[in-house]
Order: structure tokens, then sequence, then C-alpha cells
């Protein structure tokens, strides 16, 4: 398997653990925070979803859009916020974070082996000096939020999916 082949895998695996465990997630538990100080689900889900985009943006064109106010509702400033008005259903959230890494996996399609080589924007160098490392990172960046979500499982009695 090269490159590319790795990191469609890692995001075929992610994409499969994020939906096993916020798939059955009412919205109302998705406003549920883990512990306090940190952040709810559905904020995350906002997170990983403008994340994704803005990475991507920093290594490849793009045209993707997000919904107007998206990012703002889920950038730090707003990541206190329990007001359910600024946050999407379950299924909106799943529909776009689908929709962003089907753009994502296009973008990876058109990239040579070379691009994987070619060196990211400088400031994502320090933790991405590649491009390649930044898809790794898009790859991998949902599995840093997955334990917070098996906690609000935990918390609200669901079944252990894996």
């Amino acid at each position: 398997m090269d490159a590319k082949g790795i990191i469609k895998s890692s995001m075929n695996l992610t994409d499969m653990v994020v939906k096993a465990y916020v798939g059955d997630l009412s919205d109302a538990e998705l406003l549920r925070r883990p512990s306090e100080g940190c952040n709810h689900i559905a904020f995350q889900l906002g997170h990983l979803i403008s994340s994704e985009i803005h990475l991507l943006s920093g290594i490849t064109e793009t045209d993707f859009n997000l919904p107007e106010g998206f990012a703002e509702n889920h950038s730090g400033d707003a990541a206190s916020s329990d007001d359910a008005s600024k946050f999407l259903t379950g299924k909106e959230y799943m529909d776009l974070y689908d929709q962003v890494r089907q753009n994502t996996l296009a973008a990876v399609d058109k990239m040579s082996a070379d691009d994987f080589d070619a060196e990211s924007p400088e400031s994502l160098r320090s933790f991405a000096p590649t491009k390649g490392d930044v898809l790794n990172l898009i790859a991998t960046h949902p599995m840093m939020h997955a334990g917070q979500f098996v906690i609000v499982r935990r918390q609200t009695g669901k079944p252990i999916v894996m």
C-alpha cells in the first residue's frame, strides 16, 4: 500500500469509530460535556469539520464552503456555549462530516506521490512538516476526540460498541 492508500485507510477507520460512537446519541446527548471544562460532542464534531477544511486548504485548493456562521460557532471563543440553537443536529453534523471527508478524499486522489513529500505551510511545519503529515493529521484527528465521546456514552448508559 502506498502513502495515498494508507491515508485513505486511516480516514476510513477513524470515520467508522466516530460514527459508531456518535451514531446513536441524541441531539441532547451531543450537548453533554464529558467532564467539567471539556467541550461537548457537538462542539467537537464542529471543530473536527472546521479543522479538516482549514488544514486541507493549507495544502491544496478546495472550494468547499461551510455553512454561514459554522466556523464561528465552533471556534475556541464558542467552546463554552451550551446554546443549542448555535449547534446542529446529530444528523446534520454527520452529513456535513461525510461531505467534508468526501471532499478530502477527492483531494487525496488528485495528489501525486511527490505531493505527499512537499513542505506544508510554515504555520503547520512544527507538527506537520509535509503535506503527507497534514493529511495524516486530518486522518487521525478524530481519534484524539473519540475517547471523550466514549465517556458520554458511558454516562448515558449507551452500549459498548468497540
